[in-house]
């Protein structure tokens, strides 16, 4: 009797990619950023998508990051390697914050700055309620795709809250528990497969 013992082949779960979803890196990817990575779509369309690396936090604050910035414990990670001289945001302000872009359940990203940067001087912005990412995530189009047939990622679902704290590899780890047993399995293995 013949076994499928091809534990990293991705099977699709019937979730497709769009706004919303997330993108599991599979165990083995090595690219630096990517790497065990949870990635938030926040933009998903013909021309192409854009999203947030969770998992990738730094040690600098946001005020460290801009000037006349109010202190503030808010997460900042990494969000990716394409223009890494920008900052975004997703937050829990909705139409508070105008032309922010809804993401999923209460959960927005952007928005005009200036908003942002008032409702945190006045305290009218929890530390919970927003996350900063430097740089982002972008596939042109046809790229995500191809990617995930070449077994590169597996897209799922993710709730607000885990996407407002979760940071570093336990998110990856995380995710991956709630799904089928084949990607239990992989929280297994190590991140370098000749140490296994």
């Amino acid at each position: 009797m013949e076994k499928n013992l091809d534990f990293f082949k991705i099977e699709h779960n019937n979730v497709l990619p769009e706004k919303g979803k997330v993108l599991v890196s599979e165990p083995f990817l090595q690219d630096a950023y990517f790497k065990r990575s949870v990635i938030l779509l926040t933009e998903y369309n013909e021309e192409g998508s854009l999203g947030f690396v969770l998992n990738n936090p730094i040690e600098f604050g946001v005020d460290e990051i801009l000037k006349d910035f109010p202190s503030t414990n808010s997460l900042v990670g990494l969000g990716g390697p394409v223009r890494t001289d920008t900052v975004h945001y997703l937050h829990r302000l909705g139409d508070f914050i105008p032309e922010s872009v809804h993401v999923i359940d209460d959960l927005f990203w952007g928005g005009d700055f200036e908003s942002v940067k008032m409702a945190m001087e006045a305290g009218e912005l929890s530390d919970k309620d927003i996350r900063f990412f430097v740089g982002f995530s972008s596939w042109d189009s046809g790229q995500l795709e191809r990617e995930i047939t070449e077994n590169s990622w597996l897209v799922t679902e993710l709730d607000s809250n885990s996407v407002m704290s979760g940071i570093g590899n336990e998110l990856w780890e995380k995710v991956l528990l709630k799904e089928d047993r084949k990607y239990q399995m992989w929280t297994h293995y190590p991140e370098d497969p000749l140490l296994n």
